[in-house]
């Protein structure tokens, strides 16, 4: 009795065993069957965007997955806004400070940097177009605000190399150098250079002159104030053409 009872249960197990394979079987089809069905609706809905990459054991195709990218505009980024054409005053904020730009860390100041020049690429190109208009450029002094952040941008990379440089090798430029006196009474940084034989065989190097004669000190005072007098013309001519510009154009004066 107990070898039949254990026949029994050993047959029930095999049929409930073949069951599951048959209904194991029967899932996987059906869902090769959806998957197959799915794949060909997207594939042709979709066919501009989706493309075969591979192959499935089954036949099926995989899809690559979806990506989006920011559309290329061309020429049209050296343009201002279509909203600001035609206005006589575009809004703009404040320049960079340097307190501010010391508080980004190397990869915001590199990407500020070309946001920057992307911006006054767009304005030098509104300004020679308004010059060939002979119109008056709308908020120029955006341009200004602009250059003045990119050379204070540049000043805080320049601190910033040079307290490496100081921590590392102790020097304070990056190559080095002493200041030297001319012929002519000028002070100047002269830059050290690499030589093949020392400075006491070098005839090029000794042909340089690093000291000032005597019969030129007097005419370094005449060489300072032609210096002073050049200066003093260049504020003089720039205020004239500011007095000219304000007598053509009136409205300029409120706007400054």
């Amino acid at each position: 009795m107990a070898a039949t009872a254990a026949g029994r249960i050993l047959t029930l197990c095999r049929q409930f065993h073949n069951v599951c394979k048959i209904s194991s079987s029967l899932s996987t089809q059906q869902s090769i069957h959806k998957f197959a069905t799915c794949q060909s609706y997207l594939h042709r809905h979709t066919s501009s965007l989706l493309a075969p990459a591979s192959h499935t054991q089954f036949g099926v195709s995989l899809c690559r997955p979806l990506h989006t990218t920011v559309n290329r505009k061309g020429l049209d980024e050296f343009f201002d806004l279509p909203e600001n054409w035609g206005e006589s005053t575009v809004k703009s904020g404040s320049p960079w400070t340097s307190k501010q730009l010391r508080t980004k860390s190397n990869e915001d100041l590199h990407k500020l940097w070309y946001v920057l020049l992307k911006e006054k690429n767009l304005l030098l190109t509104l300004e020679q177009e308004s010059k060939r208009q002979r119109l008056q450029m709308p908020s120029p002094e955006r341009l200004k605000k602009v250059e003045r952040s990119m050379k204070r941008l540049d000043t805080v990379v320049k601190e910033r190399e040079d307290a490496i440089r100081l921590l590392q090798t102790g020097q304070e430029r990056a190559r080095p150098g002493a200041w030297r006196n001319s012929i002519f009474g000028h002070v100047y940084w002269y830059r050290f250079r690499e030589y093949a034989i020392p400075w006491y065989m070098n005839r090029r190097y000794k042909q340089k002159k690093f000291h000032t004669p005597a019969f030129v000190t007097p005419y370094t005072r005449l060489s300072l104030e032609k210096h002073l007098r050049a200066k003093a013309r260049r504020i003089s001519m720039a205020k004239q053409k500011k007095a000219v510009l304000l007598e053509k154009y009136p409205h300029m004066k409120a706007q400054s």
